[in-house]
């Protein structure tokens, strides 16, 4: 990463800790003082993220935290792909802790805006689900990223979500996996296993046998 202050062309190269859509924060010894306008610049790979940003938090020796005051589209379209990309790396790996999860067919809607954008709406039924998420089977083409509207029909209940994975290997159903923008216990009505659960925990298979016959 490259930051750059805007007046006196001072030029900082270090590495990002933290990243969001709204800034950063870098580490650096020598940080620029509050309110300083910078231009940034994030490397990853052959993209180039650039931005121009506001130093908003300075701490002698440590770092600086950074609010992007001014994105271009494009560049707004580099920091959903990384999101997308950080997403599913996370999904997949909270799927693989299936103590954390419950095999349950759940009737649900999906609902929002297709990949041409246009509406739709989708009665379909959950495979796993989780309180971050759940593995769902969609046949309306959708995308990594995509926010949508997910409903509990028994429960009566909307959410939003965001689409995290996508396994296509089933053309006609492909299962997608969706990230709740707010993590909710109650949405499923489903009282989830605790943290500490392991397969080896005396009561992880009877819960399993349970999930698995609903």
């Amino acid at each position: 990463m490259e930051v750059i202050a805007a007046e006196s062309g001072t030029r900082i190269e270090t590495r990002v800790r933290d990243l969001s859509q709204q800034g950063c924060y870098v580490d650096t010894n020598k940080p620029l003082p509050l309110r300083t306008v910078t231009d940034v610049r994030i490397t990853e790979g052959t993209q180039l993220f650039e931005a121009r940003g506001r130093v908003v938090y300075s701490r002698v020796g440590k770092g600086m935290g950074l609010v992007f005051t001014a994105i271009e589209p494009e560049q707004r379209g580099i920091l959903a792909t990384w999101f997308a990309e950080s997403r599913e790396t996370s999904w997949l790996a909270a799927n693989r802790r299936r103590s954390q999860r419950v095999l349950m067919k759940i009737p649900v809607r999906v609902s929002g805006q297709n990949a041409r954008g246009s509406p739709f709406e989708e009665e379909t039924h959950t495979r796993a689900i989780s309180a971050h998420g759940a593995l769902i089977l969609v046949s309306t083409e959708v995308y990594r990223g995509q926010r949508l509207t997910l409903s509990n029909v028994q429960a009566k209940a909307a959410l939003e979500y965001v689409v995290a994975h996508i396994d296509s290997h089933q053309s006609d159903h492909p299962q997608v996996g969706v990230e709740l923008l707010l993590p909710n216990r109650m949405f499923w009505h489903v009282a989830f296993p605790p943290k500490d659960r392991t397969p080896r925990h005396p009561d992880a298979k009877p819960l399993l046998k349970t999930s698995e016959s609903s």
